[in-house]
């Protein structure tokens, strides 16, 4: 029984892998749709032809079923679902997290998922609130590390998880987190952060997730879980997550949500149906409100589209475009757009991960000069050799005096013409220039010029550029009037 995880690309902190579970492989990033037994809008023979390599159901709710507890211990819960991919069981600690307490004990629900041919198996941890005070996240964090330590040790040959707890406490995640990591596991979920995601707390998500990630290996597969809106998938897989579970699919068809990769919308209030799945293409939008089975129909359009994302995203990482990607999906509420922005607060720690090469660069606006890529370049400016005498043209033309002659795009900064068809600079789109991106080229200036000391600098720039430029360099003399 092994779980491995083997990266492929990487794009931010996302990445394109494998994850192996014996003889399964699944590709991530991946979709885990929430399988209940007892409501199945979608059976899991038709995830699978949709594509679906590995679901996830609740172990909880099997063992207290008596329509299914019998069958799922005689037939295993391939059988009973009918489905020849992945299974992982989460323990009950949805349950605990909703009800407060739970009628099983960590040894009882690992040896129920043993019985039942689980794929991948999680401990009974415990699930602490975001709102819950230290003291009491402490105290529950260490629980769930005794339960995983009693796990390896009554079943080690199982293929166990290692579930990351600590509450909104970005130290006690880091904390929990590299204890998982001392302990072996290759497959660690994020737990306790659907409260975050149900109340568009995502700055506090991303806090929460890259805390947790600082402690694990870069080789460890990170589950997020009950990430289930396709809207912030781009935002979760470009901090490092690499799977998630999802009854949104099921959950928001029984409220009459209609899922987009940008939100969701109540199928009440649709006029067309804006998507080219099946179900969307075999009808109109009247024609859905009044079908008979209008539950059915909005489950498979809501899986349909949370599946296309995913493996949208997948090509995005292969195509070095995540970071458009997340632009553009964070962008359709305020609160994921606050996600963005922490996310881009931690770019250093992001770049180490990050590709240096790509195959484009796309300027959409302020964030944009916060990027990896902006970073990277002003952290190798410097190497740029000069001489004495160093003009930094706005518009690359020359004047007489000086020994080195560097263009400038923002938002990078200078660079010689040698490297005007390399990444960066010769990948990237920019519209007309903005104040923005051209003091995040004033700082690629400042980088070089504390990288050369002994140099004298100028910049030749247009009137309309001159103040700014003074202000964001304030030791270079500024040649404007010669333009």
């Amino acid at each position: 029984m092994t779980i491995t995880f083997e990266v492929i690309h990487k794009d931010i902190a996302g990445r394109v892998g494998k994850l192996r579970v014996n003889d399964k492989t699944v590709r991530t990033p991946a979709l885990l749709p929430v399988v209940n037994p007892h409501l199945p809008l979608v059976t899991p023979r038709e995830m699978q032809e949709m594509g679906v390599e590995a679901l996830i159901t609740n172990a909880y709710i099997f063992r207290r079923s008596e329509a299914y507890r019998d069958r799922a211990i005689a037939e295993g819960l391939h059988g009973v679902l009918d489905f020849d991919g992945v299974i992982m069981t989460d323990s009950g600690s949805f349950q605990l997290s909703v009800y407060g307490e739970v009628e099983v004990s960590n040894q009882d629900t690992l040896e129920f998922q043993q019985a039942i041919g689980s794929d991948i198996v999680v401990p009974l941890d415990i699930p602490t609130p975001p709102d819950a005070g230290r003291e009491r996240a402490e105290r529950e964090l260490a629980v769930t590390m005794e339960r995983i330590r009693e796990a390896q040790a009554l079943f080690p040959d199982a293929n166990l998880v290692g579930p990351v707890q600590g509450g909104i406490f970005p130290d006690l995640r880091e904390e929990a987190g590299r204890a998982v990591q001392d302990l072996g596991f290759a497959f660690a979920p994020i737990g306790a952060v659907v409260p975050l995601m149900e109340n568009y707390r995502y700055r506090e998500l991303v806090e929460v997730v890259l805390a947790a990630k600082r402690g694990l290996s870069p080789a460890t597969a990170v589950h997020l879980f009950g990430a289930g809106h396709p809207s912030m998938f781009a935002l979760a897989v470009a901090m490092g997550c690499d799977l998630f579970d999802s009854a949104a699919y099921a959950l928001f068809a029984r409220e009459g949500r209609y899922i987009t990769p940008h939100g969701s919308l109540k199928i009440d209030e649709l006029a067309e149906l804006p998507c080219p799945c099946r179900v969307c293409r075999s009808m109109t939008a009247d024609e859905l409100r009044k079908a008979d089975d209008r539950e059915r129909l909005l489950a498979l359009h809501n899986l349909h589209v949370t599946l296309a994302e995913i493996a949208r995203i997948r090509q995005a990482i292969q195509d070095g475009t995540l970071w458009e990607l997340v632009d553009e999906r964070c962008r359709s509420h305020p609160r994921l757009l606050d996600g963005y922005r922490e996310l881009l607060a931690h770019a250093a720690e992001l770049e180490r991960d990050d590709p240096v090469s790509k195959r484009r660069f796309f300027y959409r606006g302020s964030e944009t000069c916060r990027r990896t890529e902006v970073l990277r370049f002003h952290e190798v400016v410097g190497r740029i050799p000069v001489g004495e005498r160093v003009l930094v043209s706005f518009d690359g033309k020359a004047v007489p005096g000086f020994d080195t002659l560097l263009n400038f795009k923002p938002p990078f900064g200078p660079y010689p013409v040698e490297l005007a068809e390399t990444f960066p600079v010769g990948q990237s789109e920019v519209p007309g220039w903005d104040d923005e991106m051209v003091r995040s080229g004033c700082a690629g200036i400042r980088s070089l010029m504390e990288a050369h000391p002994e140099s004298r600098f100028a910049i030749r720039c247009d009137p309309v550029w001159a103040r700014l430029v003074l202000e964001e360099v304030p030791g270079a003399e500024v040649l404007h009037e010669q333009v």
